[in-house]
C-alpha cells in the first residue's frame, strides 16, 4: 500500500490542471505553466478541486509508479504556486560569485573564472558576494542547475573549502600529523 499514492492532491484556486487521454498532465499558474508525461497505466481522476491517482494492478512496476506519479503532480502544482529554489554557499578565501545579466560568474581559484548562462526558466540571485540563490518553477531544473553549480568546486573535507548547499553538513576529516 502506497502511502503517498494514496493521499490526494488539492488543487488550489487560480490553478488549472488539465489531463488528456495519454495521461500528459498539463498544468497552468500564477507563476507559469508545466507539463508532464505520466505513465499511461496509471489512473489519475479530477473531480471537485482534487486529483487521485490510482494504479491497476498491485504488481511491483505499478507500486513504484504509483507514488512518483502523485509527487510529480503535487511538484508542478506547487512549483506553479509557490516555486522552488536552492541557496548555495561559497566558502574559501577568494571565491567569490557575481551576476551581470543572464551570466553567473564564479572566481574559484581557478586561472580564468567559471562564466555560466542561466538556463530557460531558471532564475540566479546573487545577494552577496558568498550566496547564491537558485530560483524557478520546475524542481528538477532547479536542483540540477544547483547542482551543475556545486560541481564546479566541490567542498573538500580538510578545510571546507568549496560551493555547499545552505545547511549541508560537511565531515571533516583531521589532517596529517608530524613524527615526533
Amino acid at each position: 500500500m502506497s502511502r503517498i499514492g494514496n493521499k490526494e492532491i488539492t488543487v488550489p484556486a487560480g490553478v488549472t490542471v488539465n489531463i488528456d487521454e495519454h495521461n500528459l498532465v498539463s498544468v497552468k499558474g500564477p507563476k507559469g505553466s508545466l507539463s508532464q508525461a505520466i505513465s499511461k497505466d496509471m489512473i489519475i481522476e479530477q473531480n471537485d478541486g482534487k486529483i487521485l491517482v490510482k494504479r491497476p494492478s498491485d504488481n511491483k512496476e505499478h507500486r513504484s509508479l504509483h507514488g512518483l506519479s502523485r509527487t510529480l503532480i503535487n511538484n508542478m502544482i506547487v512549483g506553479v504556486t509557490e516555486g522552488y529554489s536552492k541557496k548555495l554557499e561559497i566558502v574559501g578565501v577568494g571565491y567569490r560569485a557575481a551576476k551581470q545579466g543572464k551570466k553567473l560568474t564564479l572566481s574559484l581559484g581557478f586561472s580564468h573564472p567559471v562564466e555560466m548562462e542561466d538556463p530557460q526558466g531558471i532564475e540566479v540571485e546573487v545577494p552577496s558576494q558568498t550566496e547564491i540563490i537558485v530560483k524557478g518553477i520546475d524542481k528538477q531544473q532547479v536542483g540540477n542547475y544547483a547542482s551543475k553549480i556545486r560541481d564546479w568546486r566541490k567542498p573538500e573535507p580538510y578545510k571546507g573549502k568549496g560551493i555547499k548547499y545552505s545547511g549541508e553538513h560537511i565531515r571533516r576529516k583531521e589532517g596529517k600529523t608530524g613524527k615526533k
